[in-house]
């Protein structure tokens, strides 16, 4: 029978009692974070607001988008906690475009796969890679070029973070990740990426209870695990049908 473990007051090996309790050694100012999430799906939200609680200051974030005002890295941007954001999107954060558009905010636009390989390619040790997305655009002001096959290509180079913060659905103790569905989607790419890894999650199960076949990310890749078993998972835009 699968055994969850309850939370507890007190660290238990890579299992922290709560999201400040797991970033108070090792968040500071001017660190790159990589925080997985798609707009409002897979953030990990507690480890989000916990951030926003150390006052650390001159964050870049390597990030898809900014969630919305007032929530996610929203929470983020409107204490001015973050100097760069490296996205692919605004998306619905009014604060986040008017950071921008002010002057106030330093932005690293990346095409969305152009991001998402970056930050795989950082996990996997290779430093840089060709890709014909972007080319002939202002992607590519200032980048290397070059010709395979006749067709042309723009080098990008890899992403690294300093920290990197998850959220998944269940791990076992060592720190084995398994992620639901959609929000699944930057999460294992920005464990990969960063030196360090705080996961987020809903379950923590003994050793052994997920299949090995089931896993979408090793634990060597996680650091540290908080437990969240009742995340508020806001819905971005809600669309119903008419009548």
């Amino acid at each position: 029978m699968t055994q969850t473990i309850a939370g507890s007051a007190r660290r238990s090996g890579k299992v922290f009692p709560d999201a400040a309790t797991a970033l108070a050694d090792i968040a500071a100012d001017g660190q790159t974070l990589a925080v997985g999430g798609f707009g409002l799906c897979g953030i990990p939200e507690q480890l989000i607001s916990a951030l926003r609680d150390t006052g650390v200051k001159d964050l870049t974030v390597i990030s898809n988008n900014a969630g919305v005002d007032g929530f996610g890295l929203g929470q983020l941007l409107e204490t001015r906690q973050i100097r760069k954001m490296i996205s692919s999107y605004v998306g619905e954060n009014k604060e986040f475009a008017r950071q921008y558009l002010a002057g106030e905010l330093e932005l690293e636009f990346n095409p969305q796969g152009t991001l998402a390989e970056r930050l795989r390619a950082g996990g996997a040790g290779i430093p840089a890679f060709f890709t014909a997305t972007g080319y002939g655009t202002v992607i590519a002001q200032g980048k290397e070029t070059r010709q395979f096959d006749g067709k042309h290509y723009i080098l990008e180079t890899a992403l690294h973070a300093d920290l990197a913060l998850v959220k998944a659905w269940k791990a076992d103790t060592a720190g084995n990740l398994v992620f639901r569905k959609t929000a699944r989607n930057f999460n294992p790419a920005c464990a990969m990426a960063g030196k360090l890894c705080v996961a987020e999650v809903e379950q923590v199960l003994e050793v052994g209870a997920i299949d090995p076949d089931q896993v979408h990310l090793p634990g060597i890749y996680v650091d540290r695990i908080v437990v969240n078993p009742n995340p508020e998972k806001r819905i971005e835009q809600r669309t119903v049908r008419e009548g």
